[in-house]
């Protein structure tokens, strides 16, 4: 399995009364790959799955499991925590028939880079199925070294990166202009996903592309297949819609605004995240109605 192409980490929508809202999920799902997605995240970062219990967490994988195998279309599973014997036995059970497991760099204890090798090695090992490291350390407080994710890149069963480091630093250079054949880096910045394209990724997780699929579909192929001036219209173009949905944290702003256009339900968030302002969502929607009206592939 290679992990290329756009990969849409949809968000839990909730009922009114707070529950899963699972028909509207599948919609979304359904949705995302009839607009060009190449495949499917669940439980990443954007569907809150911090605040989802174990039984709600195992229905949103079923639900895309069987949307993804209905469609031939890869599941990228998001698993793990700062525990490695905990995520190691969680990998070890899992049973959904996913492509990949994207698992965090250990969070909040941060640890050494020694032991973030050490990790994602017992990790790997768990897995029945390929392993993408999801390297984002303003989330985590781990940043990591090129050396290190050159070793992680070589440990069996690691296919990949989700690398969304908040910009195209120095390590990034590094880590890409070396980049092994075979390991695929799915760029996870979307405001960054332009450059990180240009550099290399194999494609990308991105948030935004929960609302602009079609266009951010577009733009992984541009940067593969098309030109460069293709590519760079689409980034410039999306590059605002980016900065608008993530102004507040995500995924509040992209479920304020899938609940404006009557894809899900409600906008509403589980605590600790808050609603998005109106004003925000409707910057969001003012940008949205501008790229809606631009051709697809830009000329």
């Amino acid at each position: 399995m290679t992990f290329t192409g756009l990969f849409v980490p949809l968000v839990t929508p909730f009922t009114a009364t707070g529950d899963l809202a699972t028909d509207a999920l599948e919609a979304l799902a359904h949705t995302a790959l009839d607009n060009g997605a190449t495949g499917l995240v669940a439980l990443g970062t954007t569907a809150e799955a911090a605040t989802l219990t174990v039984e709600e967490r195992q229905t949103v994988l079923e639900i895309c499991a069987a949307v993804c195998t209905e469609r031939a279309a890869p599941l990228i599973a998001g698993a793990g925590s700062n525990s490695t014997a905990a995520s190691a036995d969680y990998l070890a059970g899992l049973k959904i028939p996913a492509a990949g497991v994207l698992a965090v760099v250990p969070y909040y204890t941060r640890p050494s880079e020694a032991g973030v090798i050490a990790h994602f090695r017992e990790l790997a090992a768990a897995s029945p199925v390929p392993l993408l490291v999801y390297n984002v350390p303003h989330r985590t407080g781990r940043p990591l070294g090129a050396d290190t994710l050159r070793a992680l890149a070589r440990i069996p069963n690691i296919a990949g990166f989700k690398h969304a480091v908040g910009g195209i630093d120095d390590t990034t250079i590094a880590f890409m202009s070396t980049l092994a054949p075979g390991t695929d880096v799915l760029t996870g910045d979307d405001l960054f996903a332009a450059p990180m394209l240009a550099l290399g990724a194999s494609g990308g997780i991105l948030a935004c592309a929960n609302i602009a699929t079609d266009r951010y579909a577009a733009l992984v192929s541009a940067w593969h297949t098309g030109t460069s001036t293709t590519a760079r219209t689409l980034a410039n173009r999306l590059a605002p819609l980016s900065a608008a949905l993530f102004a507040e944290p995500n995924p509040t702003v992209v479920k304020a605004v899938l609940a404006v256009q009557g894809h899900i339900p409600t906008a509403a968030v589980r605590l600790p995240l808050l609603p998005a302002d109106d004003t925000v969502t409707e910057t969001a929607l003012e940008l949205l109605a501008q790229i809606a009206a631009s051709p697809v592939s830009p000329r």
